[in-house]
């Protein structure tokens, strides 16, 4: 083995010491980097290219992944409330290949632009997706199939109802925006409190209980990643808060349900048997609104269906691309 002459190793050290310095000072100065690093790890390893695009009055951080034929279609993915575009990831890569693939993060959220004072409920966030779809570098002037998972959920509904020139076919996973049989999560919600608030560890621990029903399926959060996601969770919370009043106690909280009637796309419904966030019933209600969506329930998983169950949720997106509407509600086995 050959050995450094000891002038070359000091230099080596001192490369070393200057290069730990430097992430010392980066991650001082800026604590997330640890959690955009993992981000952007996914994504790379997933196959997908990141985006940044202004839209009206907000930047838009979104990545896409290209589909293998240049005439697939276009599959954009709308994440929940607190969520990010990352959540989609898993359910991407059963996708991924046969359509082209666009997950933004929703403005507000994740790495998107958030503004003071901006309305973030679902009929403001809805019209900012419709113009988002227009940016040729997007859909590429072409209907797309749109999916929305819980308040992303929502906000697609209003977005298929209200812009049909736009979506093609709509899917909505878990959705909110209809009165669902109670439950411990809506009423703490009614209550002005948030059960997904995120404050230390409990509460962290409390949030991906709720959220997932399998806890091996949970996403690894693993220190210092976790302190630092707790942190920015903190320092969310006032937003977070305004958001979910808007979402889950104001006047437009049943809009997208009420809206959906209107919806005349192809359309897919999909829920996890053992949702503690969104009821399960919502599917029911939703279908009431929907009649010729077709319904799929999946078991053993929870609210999270596109991280707990993300080859089978892919499958029934496939599904709706391909066969438009399957015939009659279907149940999924573990």
């Amino acid at each position: 083995m050959a050995l450094l002459s000891p002038c070359k190793a000091r230099i080596a050290n001192a490369i070393a010491a200057a290069i730990l310095i430097a992430m010392a000072l980066a991650l001082w100065f800026d604590p997330g980097l640890v959690i955009r690093s993992e981000y952007a790890k996914q994504r790379m390893l997933l196959g997908a290219s990141s985006h940044r695009t202004v839209v009206d009055d907000h930047r838009w951080t979104w990545v896409e992944l290209p589909a293998d034929k240049p005439d697939a279609p276009t599959i954009v993915m709308l994440h929940g409330y607190t969520g990010s575009k990352e959540n989609w990831y898993r359910m991407a890569r059963a996708l991924r290949g046969r359509y082209r693939i666009v997950v933004p993060d929703l403005p507000g959220w994740g790495q998107s632009e958030r503004r003071d004072g901006a309305d973030y409920g679902f009929l403001a966030q809805s019209a900012r997706v419709a113009a988002f779809l227009r940016k040729p570098e997007v859909a590429g002037g072409r209907p797309v199939v749109l999916v929305g998972h819980s308040m992303g959920g929502g906000i697609a509904a209003l977005a298929a109802a209200r812009y049909p020139n736009l979506v093609a076919r709509i899917g909505l996973l878990d959705a909110a925006g209809v009165r669902f049989e109670d439950n411990r999560f809506g009423k703490d919600v009614l209550d002005g409190k948030n059960p997904f608030g995120v404050s230390d560890e409990a509460s962290l621990e409390r949030y991906l209980a709720t959220a997932f029903h399998n806890p091996e399926t949970r996403p690894l959060v693993p220190w210092p990643a976790r302190d630092i996601y707790i942190a920015q969770r903190i320092r969310d919370a006032a937003f977070e808060q305004s958001v979910l009043d808007r979402i889950g106690r104001g006047d437009e909280r049943f809009l997208p349900g009420a809206e959906a009637a209107n919806i005349s796309q192809p359309a897919l419904l999909l829920w996890c048997r053992h949702d503690k966030v969104i009821d399960p019933s919502a599917m029911g209600l939703y279908a009431a609104r929907i009649p010729h969506a077709s319904q799929v329930m999946l078991e053993d998983c929870g609210h999270m269906s596109l991280m707990e169950r993300p080859g089978e949720s892919a499958a029934a997106v496939a599904m709706l691309i391909e066969r438009g509407l399957p015939a009659g509600p279907q149940e999924a086995s573990p």
